[in-house]
């Protein structure tokens, strides 16, 4: 039977809604020592991070409130990282999952492992794929476009590559480096990256806007490549 695999941020949830559910509570952890509502500082690093990227948000809020030191920005880093997000799947990844609940479902994952797992749990994706593989686990050299962890699914459902179909939808490095080795992929265009145009070695089989496009046929369509 084919196994369907799965990338998870922009892919079956939006990632913003955790970012700003980070930036929610490290907002209120900031808030009595800066003298500053919660609430504004918020939608400050929203729209900080909406402008310049998330990459120097904390050190901006906090340059912005004269009040940057290395030892805080560690402290917001570890609040964002471990607060416990509330998620919630997109429409059509709710349908999809429930779609092909007979068949064998994985996630495959990249980024900070305790994360990623509290993203898992937040989706109660845990009762509904046999494994998320969260790639850091195994070392941050296996992580996407590195196929270790499709070739572990190989193993775990003992199929071949041309059984394994991954749903992704960042080119840079989804696809480039399973394509080769014969597994399947298709990318969703969504999220950051939903734009970008990428040459035939990024670039997925298949292109969808939508999960409700992943159908029978295509997946049929796709094991005939």
């Amino acid at each position: 039977m084919p196994v369907l695999v799965f990338d998870l941020d922009d892919t079956l949830y939006p990632e913003l809604s955790y970012v700003h559910g980070g930036f929610g509570a490290v907002a209120a952890f900031l808030s009595p020592l800066l003298a500053v509502p919660a609430a504004a500082l918020a939608a400050d690093m929203v729209a900080e991070e909406a402008t310049h990227g998330r990459g120097q948000v904390f050190d901006t809020v906090l340059r912005r409130h004269g009040c940057w030191s290395k030892s805080l920005v560690t402290s917001c880093l570890r609040t964002y990282r471990q607060h416990q997000p509330e998620l919630v799947l997109y429409p059509d990844a709710e349908r999809c999952l429930t779609r092909f609940a007979a068949r064998p479902l994985y996630l495959v994952t990249d980024g900070h492992k305790e994360v990623q797992a509290r993203k898992v749990a937040a989706l109660h994706l845990n009762a509904r794929v046999r494994h998320a593989y969260l790639t850091n686990r195994y070392g941050r050299h296996r992580a996407k476009p590195d196929p270790h962890v499709f070739e572990l699914i190989c193993r775990r459902e003992r199929v071949g590559p041309g059984e394994v179909i991954y749903v992704g939808d960042n080119p840079r490095k989804d696809f480039v480096g399973i394509k080769p080795r014969g597994f399947r992929t298709v990318r969703i265009l969504r999220g950051n990256y939903a734009h970008l145009e990428a040459d035939a070695a990024h670039e997925a089989h298949e292109r969808i806007h939508s999960l409700d496009e992943l159908t029978e046929e295509l997946v049929a369509n796709l094991l005939a490549v």
